[in-house]
């Protein structure tokens, strides 16, 4: 290991150096920067400004001081870093957008919700302290807390401010440290003090119990809180998690109106990202959107609809999804202890260190106070004396060259009384009357007789922080801004929602090219085809849906239609979107809603009901859909309008058919099916017999039957003679129909 050149008694290995050089700048991050203190609810930068500007007497009935005043005292005595940094600090703490309760009352430009750092210069903005931050300084003077030296020892600073509420998780905070981070919400300080005062009363209340006081982070803003409560319960146990927040909105003479964002959301960002979907073409349901924010409404951003057919509920649900109009905030209520150490606590673990703080420090300022009774109660005791002895005293101070001493060994006094009674005046001291001096002495006694009982008794100790609890609520309660009101989850569109939904024509030519042609009032055959290629498969829809296909293998396909190229051209090949097995043609190509049914079956008389959504697969290689019997092949499919008086045709190529309800037959989702007509299947894998023919006849409909030249047309009543059981094997058609071609329903 290389050793850094340095005087023998201060060498040091490098590592060593390194390694303690960097854990030291982590401590200083973690306590002297990034973490809020849990007495206080203040980072040290935070906690020195508010210090500087009470020392400069910058309380909320002073008159107002240019904050290059209070910047230059804070980076000057307390706080050695740039000026900038200590100035935003200070903003931060003066905006009401940021702040839930600010601390620090600003005049001139501190910023706006939508660009917080567009404040002026300390040179131009005046501040002063908030009536509300007393509840930090109140008790600053009176012996409550620790004092240490400034970065140069020649003053002396606050280590922590002696704060009359939990102010940790009114104004809440975030930080980065080393290894760690901060993020604690605000909350209204009425349900915070609530909270404590019932811990205070039972001290082994549950986080439960202190959630039906605090309800959840209130933000400064007016937007929603829409995590549900089971969550924000959970938050509060575990001091870890996330809140959403979501805009309020209302409806005006058809118009949006957003009228409150969520916290540090600028309005300026999110009429930014709707616009940028406009131009995207990804909102064709929105016509305009304007800016209407002023003095009078801060937040007002208008979406206008395209119509009145336009529902809002699904357009606000996609606009929360894809902008800034609901929003996660993380969670880690992470802060120094009053141990001095980090730590992630839950809500109980906070606000019972908060009280022991509280009691702490009020038990320290009755003790100070104690302690001076004591003081001038002794002093009280020498003044008596000299009044009741004023002559002698007089001629004492007169004659003697060592007074001090003499009236310690005269009247029997402390040094601090007889320095007590040479300091007085003389005109004071004749003055004095006795009787003054016994009532004060008595109030003083009344008052430490109070003091000594508080300080020797829980009950009166806790009674007094719990007055002063209630105190603090009366003067500085306030209303929830943030309702919590729990939310489903927003859903964008889809593309296919923000497709405009138009008719066209899907053909399929017979070596497997594709195309797509707007309307329905096409006719396929009369388009243009390459050398050697012919029409194959039609079908109408919608550009919003999908073209469902079924290959001769029995797998399925699906292909969106709005991606298709059109018909002025000649296509392109299924397979540049597809990849179905070797040698598999194309035996069926459908579109429609995913709930509408159609017939799949195998010309080995096997078939069942599925819908159109079991076809749908995103996979280029489709899925299995249809098996095959071994010998048996795909017969198109049928889409099927209506089921409860619908009956199945079934014709063999040998002449037999059989006749039943389609109902008979199973709806699945894949497979091979139940058997439609009996085939041998020693028969069916030679071909010698296998079904030719499917067909669904309601009644008003007639079956025509073709063989060769011959044709035959029949209504559902003259099928009596071929209806049957499903899986029989039927009755032989009439004489010259014996090699079917082909069967079709009419009407």
């Amino acid at each position: 290991m290389t050793e850094l050149q340095a005087p023998a008694d201060e060498t040091l290995l490098l590592k060593d150096f390194t390694e303690k050089a960097y854990l030291d700048y982590s401590m200083y991050v973690i306590l002297d920067r990034a973490l809020p203190h849990i007495g206080d609810g203040l980072k040290p930068v935070q906690r020195r400004i508010i210090y500087a500007m009470s020392e400069l007497g910058l309380k909320a009935s002073a008159k107002f001081k240019k904050s290059a005043r209070t910047v230059g005292d804070v980076i000057g005595k307390f706080h050695p870093h740039g000026d900038s940094a200590a100035y935003e600090a200070m903003v931060l703490m003066a905006q009401p957008f940021s702040f839930r309760y600010p601390w620090v009352d600003g005049q001139g430009n501190w910023g706006s919700p939508d660009d917080p750092k567009s404040f002026a210069a300390m040179r131009y903005t005046e501040s002063r302290l908030t009536a509300i931050a007393d509840l930090l300084l109140g008790e600053l003077g009176q012996g409550t807390v620790e004092w240490q030296p400034n970065f140069d020892a020649t003053l002396e600073e606050p280590c922590v401010l002696p704060a009359r509420v939990p102010a940790l998780l009114l104004n809440g905070t975030t930080g980065i440290a080393v290894g760690m981070a901060t993020d604690i919400p605000p909350h209204n300080l009425r349900e915070v003090v609530n909270a404590t005062i019932h811990l205070l009363d039972n001290p082994n209340a549950s986080v439960a119990d202190l959630c039906e006081h605090i309800l959840g982070p209130d933000m400064p803003t007016d937007a929603e809180i829409i995590s549900s409560k089971s969550d924000i319960r959970k938050i509060y146990e575990t001091g870890r998690g996330s809140i959403k927040m979501r805009a309020l909105w209302t409806k005006e003479d058809g118009d949006i109106i957003i009228t409150a964002l969520p916290h540090q959301v600028s309005g300026a960002k999110v009429i930014e990202q709707i616009a940028q979907q406009l131009q995207a073409k990804k909102l064709p349901m929105v016509a305009d959107l304007r800016d209407e924010s002023d003095h009078e409404n801060p937040t007002r951003l208008v979406i206008i609809p395209r119509s009145n057919r336009i529902e809002a509920e699904s357009l606000m649900n996609h606009l929360f999804a894809t902008t800034d109009l609901e929003r996660s905030y993380r969670v880690n209520m992470n802060y120094i202890g009053n141990n001095g150490r980090p730590g992630v606590k839950n809500l109980q673990q906070m606000l019972s260190e908060w009280l022991v703080f509280r009691t702490a420090t009020v038990r320290r300022r009755l003790q100070h106070r104690l302690d001076w009774v004591d003081r001038r109660l002794h002093l009280l005791d020498g003044m008596l004396i000299a009044y009741l002895n004023l002559d002698e005293v007089i001629h004492i101070v007169r004659t003697e060259e060592h007074p001090k001493e003499e009236l310690i060994k005269r009247f029997a006094l402390s040094d601090e009384q007889a320095v007590y009674i040479l300091d007085t005046r003389l005109r004071q001291l004749a003055r004095l009357e006795e009787m003054k001096i016994r009532g004060e002495q008595a109030e003083l006694a009344k008052e430490k007789a109070d003091l000594e009982a508080t300080l020797g008794s829980e009950r009166k100790l806790k009674n007094l922080i719990r007055k002063e609890l209630q105190q603090a609520l009366k003067d500085f309660g306030d209303e929830r801004r943030s309702p919590i009101i729990e939310r489903a989850e927003a859903q964008a569109f889809s593309e296919a929602d923000l497709m405009t939904s138009e008719p066209v024509t899907v053909v399929l030519s017979d070596k497997g090219w594709i195309r797509a042609a707007k309307g329905h009032d096409i006719d396929p055959a009369s388009l243009s085809y390459k050398a050697g290629d012919s029409f194959k498969f039609a079908v109408l829809g919608k550009n919003s849906q999908n073209v469902l296909l079924l290959d001769s293998t029995g797998r399925s396909y699906a292909v969106a239609a709005n991606g298709l190229p059109s018909a002025r051209g000649q296509g392109e090949p299924l397979t540049g979107r597809l990849n179905p097995p070797s040698g598999a043609e194309f035996a069926g190509m459908l579109m429609g809603d995913d709930a509408q049914k159609l017939l799949l079956a195998s010309d080995a008389g096997y078939g069942f009901i599925a819908t159109l959504g079991d076809l749908y697969t995103k996979n280029r290689a489709g899925k299995t859909l249809l098996t095959l019997p071994q010998g048996g092949k795909v017969i198109a499919p049928l889409l099927l309008q209506e089921i409860a008086n619908a009956f199945l045709v079934a014709v063999t190529n040998e002449g037999r058919m059989l006749v039943f309800p389609v109902g008979d037959l199973p709806v699945l989702p894949k497979g091979k099916g139940n058997k439609i007509i009996g085939i041998p299947s020693d028969r069916l894998q030679k071909r010698e017999e296998f079904m030719v023919g499917l067909a669904v006849i309601n009644t008003g409909q007639s079956l025509r039957i073709t063989a060769g030249k011959r044709h035959i047309a029949l209504k559902l009543k003259d099928l009596e003679h071929y209806m049957g059981e499903r899986g029989r094997k039927g009755n032989k058609l009439p004489k010259g129909f014996q090699m079917v071609d082909k069967i079709e329903v009419e009407g």
